[in-house]
């Protein structure tokens, strides 16, 4: 099992930025697929990027061109830096680690991002 543990959230107005951390620790991290979801109020939980242990990258469609996913592995940590924030990015982000060979996913305990005026 992998924990983690997210920081960063916050409130900001929109056109802003914010950059999200999430460290883990419990396993070999840089074989872990790890990722960033978030859910809105009444809404499903929803990927927003991911990042494989070669560096392969995916990103929602809405987000793409604003976010960036990073990790550094020598500090088993991963991030994601939101640039042109907008109302209908508000929600929860959680951290995900995704471990490939047994399919297995951890969570963290989430951080709140709100975007308003």
């Amino acid at each position: 099992q992998v924990q983690l543990v997210e920081s960063g959230g916050g409130l900001v107005q929109p056109g802003g930025s914010l950059r999200l951390s999430c460290v883990a620790s419990g396993s070999i991290f840089a074989i872990h697929t790890m990722g960033w979801y978030r859910q809105a109020p009444g809404k499903e939980r929803e990927l927003v990027a991911t990042i494989n242990s070669g560096g392969g990258i995916t990103y929602a469609v809405s987000v793409k061109g604003r976010f960036t996913i990073s990790r550094d592995n020598a500090k088993n940590t991963v991030s994601l830096q939101m640039t042109s924030l907008n109302p209908e990015d508000t929600a929860v982000y959680f951290c995900n680690s995704h471990f490939p060979l047994t399919g297995h996913d951890d969570w963290g305990q989430g951080t709140q991002v709100t975007v308003s005026s």
